[in-house]
């Protein structure tokens, strides 16, 4: 009785995603109609827009990645990146793909290290719009700048599109970085971290705590964000031998994720609480009679640091990038 109703939700799930994605084509085409520059887009973008973010969404809520919260706003932020750009899509599912497979990587050190380390990740919804609201919300503008497609990286044919696209690569290369510094930093390094701001050891999983390990995962997370929008643009966009070379993305990327990991790092040692629970020998988050203060102070939680990176790396980065990037 249960897998038959099982296959009868996901046939329920599979029309209604077909419905939508027919009603998105039909608004579009006579968007298109009425208004005469708007260039209709093709139902195939539209239905691959859907039910790819779904099947990834729910293999990861079978995995334990997202909860259901989380579901609906990775359907949301997966969508939207999808439909604006291909290179979009393939930067978040490389850092969705390799987070929450670095997460589960290890879980049994991270239970000792960790006291809110959860099996999977079980990312909610405050956690995807954390780490992927700005760069939904640079789709967005991406769509009504140039419309849904791929453009090359361009910043003397197209400054402003190009700009939106470094921002977002930039954003999901924070997040990537930040992720793989906090998964990977705290398993593989014989050293204790180094906290940021006053270069004193604190123990492992401390806001703020670096590792030379932490911060080469972090370039290399970033520049797997960069390998990734690099591999689709070549696939994707047309006549790129006449636009800038495409490279300097995977450049870009690494530095982003480096560069997102110290400022992470600066403001979660500095504005996020952490204190040492000698009952348990973990690191807390939280104030409390028994936990021995480290360092900080509880202005920002986990998820508004990685929120404030990732805005600050958007704004900043792709200015800086626009002083050395090549002309065609």
């Amino acid at each position: 009785m249960k897998e038959y109703f099982k296959m009868m939700t996901d046939m329920i799930v599979l029309c209604a995603t077909l419905a939508i994605s027919l009603s998105f084509w039909i608004i579009s085409m006579t968007a298109s109609t009425y208004y005469g520059t708007l260039q209709p887009v093709s139902p195939w973008r539209w239905l691959f827009s859907i039910l790819v973010p779904l099947i990834l969404v729910s293999r990861a809520m079978k995995r334990k990645s997202l909860d259901h919260s989380g579901a609906l706003g990775g359907m949301l932020v997966g969508f939207i990146l999808t439909m604006a750009n291909m290179s979009f899509f393939s930067s978040l599912l490389a850092f969705f793909f390799t987070s929450s497979k670095l997460t589960r990587w290890k879980g049994e050190v991270k239970k000792r290290i960790d006291a809110e380390y959860k099996e999977g990740g079980q990312r909610n919804w405050m956690q995807v719009f954390c780490n992927g609201g700005v760069p939904t919300e640079l789709a967005l503008l991406y769509m009504i700048e140039v419309g849904p497609g791929e453009i090359p990286v361009d910043f003397g044919k197209q400054y402003t599109a190009t700009w939106m696209c470094l921002a977002l690569l930039g954003a999901l290369a924070c997040s990537t970085g930040d992720t793989w510094a906090s998964e990977v930093g705290p398993v593989l390094s014989k050293s204790k971290p180094r906290l940021i701001t006053s270069w004193k050891e604190v123990p492992a999983g401390t806001n703020g705590g670096v590792t030379a390990v932490g911060l080469g995962a972090s370039l290399l997370g970033g520049m797997t964000v960069g390998v990734a929008y690099f591999i689709t643009q070549l696939l994707f966009v047309r006549d790129l031998n006449l636009a800038a070379p495409q490279w300097p993305v995977i450049i870009y990327g690494a530095m982003a994720g480096l560069l997102g990991s110290i400022l992470d790092s600066l403001l979660g040692a500095s504005m996020q609480y952490s204190g040492y629970e000698e009952s348990t020998g973990k690191v807390v988050n939280h104030e409390s009679r028994t936990a021995k203060w480290i360092c900080g102070k509880p202005i920002l939680d986990n998820n508004a640091v990685n929120l404030f990176s990732s805005i600050i790396i958007a704004l900043v980065l792709p200015g800086a990038a626009w002083g050395f990037w090549p002309r065609q």
